[in-house]
């Protein structure tokens, strides 16, 4: 049976980028931005995404391509009988753990759409909001179902395979997703007092950057691209042989740099306008936007565009790490793709629900003293990604052939290998020692 792939370039650019468009980008960038200089910032980590983490993109999607295989079997293809397969298995329990409490905020997201829809939020009242958002992430019942309903929407875009379910949903979100955000953008730079968000996010403080902030912005270039967690590995096993894989990969970092650009060009100047701290994390958007929302004229059909729009990037990313799971079960275990995934739709719930329940009845389970929706997003984000990555670099620029490398980057020569000297040398020296970093600086904070 042949195995299914992406129809083309367009096809895998809107997948890879919506995998790496997520909420992150939509709260925690722009407050990065304000906070570590600026336009500095921004220039920092645009240097981090095209001369670092573009050549660990092509590297994964090497991997994927070479093998057509999922991520624990292309290391198997690639290394038989070593150890290198542990990387691949780093990435499905990476992406299990990410989707056990990303899964959860997604379903938080699915709930205020439908509040915004229903006009819940119409009264500017920072306690009542506060109180409405703490009553919903602490409810034994309420959470758990909208992120029953929210897993079942990714099911079935997962069940429907590539090129008819992810590569079909994402050529559709994907364009809508942009659209939306430019209308927010419209609306928010339109507000009074909407220059000072501008200042934030734009004026170089060159004064603030130091080793912490070079690292910040690194470790949000490489999170933000969905590195180390199989992701592309995954994807890039779809990828047909003719697509130049140098070509898509600095599409999709430039459009994932892009897309966060404008997610504070739609966020911090409706901050500033109405005098609101930037520095609220999760609670910027869930507590604060909609008080905001409920003072601005047609607030609420913004609302409802917001958390539409932080539906489609919650849904874009889970799909791609439900993708990772399902090519794994499915060819280890010569499962069927539809029962594959409702097994493990099923497995996610059951961990996300216990996520959900460490809000509120279960706040007093620790493990390693978190909570276990923290304890999930710590596993990820703090050890397993970094090390994947870490371990991803060595293999590609250490272990595997140079000969095979420059074969598939040049795909069997048919294309100029201008810049794989550099991404080479980038690969062997200069990503794993800035990853090392990032991770040494992740641990001992």
């Amino acid at each position: 049976m042949k195995r299914d792939e992406f129809s083309g370039f367009f096809g895998v650019l809107v997948a890879t980028v919506g995998s790496a468009v997520g909420l992150g980008n939509l709260w925690r960038f722009p407050y990065l931005v304000g906070q570590n200089g600026g336009a500095a910032f921004i220039l920092i980590y645009l240097a981090f995404v095209l001369i670092i983490c573009m050549p660990i993109i092509v590297s994964e999607f090497i991997i994927g391509r070479r093998t057509q295989a999922n991520t624990v079997k292309a290391f198997q293809i690639l290394a038989p009988g070593t150890p290198w397969s542990l990387v691949g298995v780093m990435g499905v329990i990476a992406a299990l753990a990410i989707l056990a409490f990303y899964t959860v905020v997604g379903g938080w997201t699915f709930d205020y759409l439908v509040r915004s829809v229903m006009y819940i939020f119409s009264k500017p009242d920072v306690t009542s909001l506060e109180q409405q958002f703490t009553q919903m992430v602490t409810s034994p019942v309420r959470p758990i179902v909208w992120t029953v309903l929210f897993m079942g929407v990714n099911a079935f875009i997962v069940m429907c395979g590539i090129k008819k379910g992810i590569e079909k949903y994402s050529r559709i979100m994907m364009p809508v997703l942009f659209l939306m955000v430019l209308i927010l953008v419209a609306r928010s730079l339109t507000l009074e007092g909407a220059s000072a968000g501008l200042q934030f996010l734009f004026k170089p403080d060159f004064s603030k950057i130091n080793t912490k902030v070079v690292l910040a912005a690194l470790g949000q270039a490489f999170f933000s691209l969905s590195l180390g967690m199989g992701c592309l590995i995954t994807y890039g096993s779809y990828i047909p042989k003719n697509e130049n894989l140098n070509k898509l990969a600095f599409t999709t970092g430039i459009s994932d740099t892009l897309f966060a650009v404008l997610a504070g060009l739609a966020i911090m100047p409706a901050v500033f306008a109405f005098g609101v701290s930037p520095e609220e994390g999760p609670g910027l958007v869930f507590i604060v936007l909609p008080r905001i929302f409920a003072q601005i004229p047609l607030g609420n059909v913004f609302a409802v565009l917001f958390f539409a729009i932080l539906l489609i990037a919650a849904i874009t990313s889970v799909i791609s790490l439900m993708e990772v799971v399902t090519a794994y079960v499915t060819e280890r275990f010569k499962m069927k793709r539809k029962v594959a995934v409702a097994l493990i739709s099923v497995f996610v719930t059951v961990c996300a629900s216990f996520s959900s329940l460490s809000q509120g009845v279960l706040a007093h389970v620790k493990i390693f003293g978190k909570s276990i929706f923290d304890f999930f997003d710590h596993l990820s984000a703090n050890i397993l990604l970094p090390l994947g990555g870490f371990f991803i670099v060595i293999f590609m620029g250490w272990y595997l052939k140079k000969e095979v490398v420059y074969d598939e980057y040049t795909n069997k020569g048919t294309l100029k290998g201008t810049l794989f000297s550099m991404s080479y040398f980038i690969l062997r020296y200069v990503a794993p020692v800035a990853i090392a970093a990032v991770f040494l600086d992740l641990i001992l904070r």
